[in-house]
């Protein structure tokens, strides 16, 4: 039986490759919208037109969807406001299945944004509705952005003593999908990137790829939550399970 499937967030760097990949797997997809022009996919689909910021439209989007997938974020804590718009929608319409996108590492590094990913989990564990929660590593695009942002300075700072374990999104899309196509199974197993790295590597990596010829600086950073990331609280590295290398990723999108 075709499942129709409803990923908030869906026009976003994640939701974008998640819609593809449902989309491919067979499933109805329907984007959720706060409007403006529809969202071209290349298999049938509906968009659902809805603000979780104010509650309009959802009730209608989640009407009908056997299964959410919930990318869409603020990066502050109005992201749990949101879920919480979310989680009253899908009582009301008796959806069988909310599966969350978290980060690695919620429980142990103290950013405001983990603290708020780490409410919203908890908000999904305690609200009677069938849930799966699936934490990530950080994403190529994240890491490649932070290079990016410098390529007008003479060199490419990169944090001192900091690992990263960088995924792409189409493999963090992919197990989702896989997900949606089962039972409920709260907290599954983190995923992550294919290979750990420093900061420092990874900023090489991203020169030669781009063919720029630019100092790496080394940055210290203090404070705990450069603490947190120094002992590797955001990584999974028995977890490893990404295809695609950060090498790959920033040759493809040049």
């Amino acid at each position: 039986m075709t499942r129709t499937t409803l990923v908030t967030g869906g026009t976003g760097t994640l939701g974008r490759a998640v819609r593809r990949q449902l989309a491919a797997a067979g499933h109805d997809v329907r984007v959720l919208s706060r409007g403006g022009r529809p969202v071209a996919l290349t298999a049938p689909y509906t968009t659902a037109i809805g603000d979780l910021r104010t509650g309009a439209g959802i009730a209608s989007g989640v009407a009908g969807a056997d299964v959410i997938i919930h990318c869409a974020t603020t990066n502050k804590k109005a992201d749990v406001e949101m879920t919480q718009t979310l989680i009253d929608a899908a009582h009301r319409a008796g959806t069988g299945h909310l599966i969350y996108i978290s980060i690695v590492g919620v429980d142990v590094v103290p950013l405001g944004y983990y603290r708020a990913k780490l409410e919203v989990e908890q908000l999904l564990a305690t609200s009677g509705l069938p849930w799966t929660v699936l934490r990530a590593t950080q994403f190529h695009d994240l890491v490649t952005k932070l290079f990016a942002a410098q390529r007008w300075l003479p060199m490419v700072m990169a944090p001192r003593g900091i690992s990263i374990q960088p995924i792409d999104v189409r493999d963090v899309a992919q197990r989702l999908v896989e997900l949606a196509g089962g039972p409920p199974a709260g907290r599954v197993p983190d995923i992550g990137g294919p290979q750990v790295r420093p900061a420092t590597d990874l900023a090489h990596a991203y020169l030669s790829a781009t063919k720029r010829r630019r100092l790496v600086v080394p940055v210290p950073l203090a404070g705990k939550t450069a603490r947190a990331y120094r002992a590797g609280g955001h990584l999974t590295p028995e977890h490893a399970v990404g295809t695609i290398t950060f090498e790959q990723f920033v040759e493809r999108v040049q």
